[in-house]
């Protein structure tokens, strides 16, 4: 039988399609494609071979790849010539999912900028400190959102009053052609960090386009080794169905932006976008009206759609295939979307990786899913994986340590936090993830609840910035967070509260109050109130195994 390993033999050897070759990266001999574009314009260019299939449809707006390109350049044109924006200024970008957010984008790209992604969830503190943090010369936001953040101190496009006249501004205009390194930065992802405030993973513009080759090239070695296993036959370049691609992840999220905007692009494919608060119904009235045939599900979102009241009330045949992402999967919610979506049952599949990492480190799909449900995968090409004891030093196969990544494509580094960028990126360009997991047999095992973060919805909160907001309470002597097991969340977030002597603390008005800085998802839903001190170990670290009735607590002061 044909592995995935020996097909990827074939397919990256000299000659082969995804010839891989070893170059020097930041100093460091690390293995690359030989064949690839060296900047994400390179790919916007190549998508006007796509014509007049479909790229971006949103309700009755249905954008096809050639007039996307037009859009984007005469979008590009605006923006340098009415901004000034060129290559390494920052433009952020605060809106809903909608086809505005993937135009920006693009236009950005073009020009050289980088896109400062502001995660549309944040409350007004936390969209104050994004635009402080990435000082971006234009913010290009939704309406709600400019609302919600109030004054704002920088260049502002409101989606709603001034893009249309931008996307006509320069008909006819060509692209940018000012060469673009495939180093320069590209992307600022935020993500939450320990120090209570979110950090600005910066990826390149070769991190994103290694994103895109080492998914496809993971794509191909999948099929393939299904084709000799006389699983699947091959498919016919020429004839090959259109990918149509429901975007439902975030676009300020790596799985929006990445794997939505810019793989969808590079593939030809569809993108099908629905703006708005996630809903189980209208995603299965959409899945049925546009035929669509990939989705990414999520955190909550795959159990929400598969158990769903009408959901035999819609066509899903033509869901092919739908992947994971952002938490370890239970074989309970896998078997969920099996049921839901009987034509994926064998297509279904998990990446992993993180903002700091861009491209996915790990990944597995189809019948390997099937035999080994609780593994993330196999290391994709160019990408090496190193589980890593306290000290630094690698442990034994199937022994648990934290988790570190090696590949041409890691984050530059946190935008203006050198210091934290020193802790993540380690000699060699390591990037140590935080996360806890094992290496078995080639594959690749997480231990999400050894981790301090907690995974809400796949999206990542850190109890630091929680607590942070919570000791500001007048009612609050200490606190601890942390995460607890949720069946349609994953996990949700609880607060262990120690009130100051006379005061009577109230949840629902803590959650106000935290509710006041942080986005909701960060929001503590389960609460303890209680008279007695944390218990901490002999340096004084908060044992939140005890609180969590995990372990009891065997140090005990003097």
């Amino acid at each position: 039988m044909t592995t995935v390993l020996e097909m990827r033999a074939r397919l990256t050897g000299p000659g082969g399609p995804f010839e891989i070759v070893e170059e020097t990266v930041f100093g460091e001999r690390m293995r690359v494609f030989k064949n690839r574009p060296r900047s994400l314009r390179e790919l916007l260019v190549a998508s006007s071979a796509h014509g007049a299939k479909e790229y971006l449809v949103q309700g009755d707006t249905r954008v096809r790849y050639a007039d996307h390109v037009r859009m984007v350049a005469s979008l590009a044109a605006a923006l340098r010539e009415r901004y000034g924006i060129g290559r390494g200024d920052r433009v952020a970008i605060l809106a809903e999912n909608r086809v505005e957010w993937p135009l920006s984008f693009w236009a950005t790209m073009s020009l050289g900028g980088i896109v400062a992604a502001l995660n549309g969830w944040w409350t007004a503190d936390e969209i104050a400190y994004g635009i402080s943090d990435s000082a971006p010369k234009l913010l290009i936001a939704d309406r709600k959102r400019l609302a919600r953040a109030g004054r704002v101190d920088v260049p502002v496009l409101e989606i709603e009053s001034g893009f249309e006249e931008l996307l006509a501004h320069a008909d006819g205009a060509a692209l940018p052609d000012d060469p673009i390194d495939e180093d320069e930065p590209a992307v600022i992802l935020y993500t939450s960090g320990t120090t209570g405030r979110p950090k600005g993973a910066l990826a390149s513009q070769r991190s994103i386009i290694g994103f895109v080759q080492t998914t496809t090239l993971s794509g191909a070695e999948s099929v393939l080794a299904d084709v000799m296993a006389g699983r699947a036959q091959l498919p016919d370049p020429a004839n090959r169905p259109q990918t149509i691609f429901l975007a439902t992840p975030p676009m300020f999220h790596l799985s929006g932006l990445y794997a939505n905007i810019v793989l969808q692009l590079t593939m030809g494919g569809k993108l099908v976008i629905r703006p708005g608060r996630f809903d189980p119904e209208a995603v299965l009235q959409l899945i049925e009206q546009e035929r669509v045939t990939a989705w990414a599900a999520l955190g909550s979102m795959g159990p929400r759609v598969a158990t769903c009241p009408t959901l035999e009330k819609y066509d899903r045949s033509s869901v092919e295939n739908v992947g994971f992402g952002g938490a370890p999967t239970t074989e309970a919610v896998q078997e969920l979307i099996r049921r839901a979506f009987p034509n994926a049952k064998h297509n279904l599949g998990i990446g992993y990786g993180s903002s700091e990492s861009v491209s996915t480190a790990a990944t597995i799909r189809g019948v390997d899913y099937d035999r080994y449900p609780t593994s993330t995968g196999r290391p994709v090409a160019t990408v090496e994986i190193e589980i890593r004891d306290p000290e630094g030093k690698p442990v034994p196969e199937g022994a648990e340590g934290e988790i570190h990544l090696r590949s041409p494509y890691l984050m530059l580094g946190y935008w203006n936090q050198p210091e934290a960028t020193r802790e993540t990126l380690k000699p060699g360009r390591w990037l140590a993830t935080g996360d806890i997991g094992r290496l078995e047999d080639g594959l690749l095992y997480i231990n999400s609840r050894a981790r301090d973060m907690i995974l809400r919805n796949a999206e990542n909160v850190y109890p630091a910035e929680i607590e942070n907001r919570l000791e500001k309470h007048p009612a609050v002597r200490e606190a601890a967070v942390f995460g607890v097991d949720h069946p349609e969340w994953g996990q949700e977030v609880k607060a262990v509260i120690v009130r100051e002597p006379g005061t009577r603390p109230d949840p629902a008005e803590l959650a106000r109050f935290c509710g006041e800085t942080l986005a909701a998802y960060k929001v503590p839903t389960r609460w303890e109130i209680r008279d007695e001190a944390l218990p901490r170990n002999p340096s004084g670290k908060i044992l939140k195994n005890v609180l969590a009735g995990e372990a009891p607590s065997t140090f005990v002061e003097d």
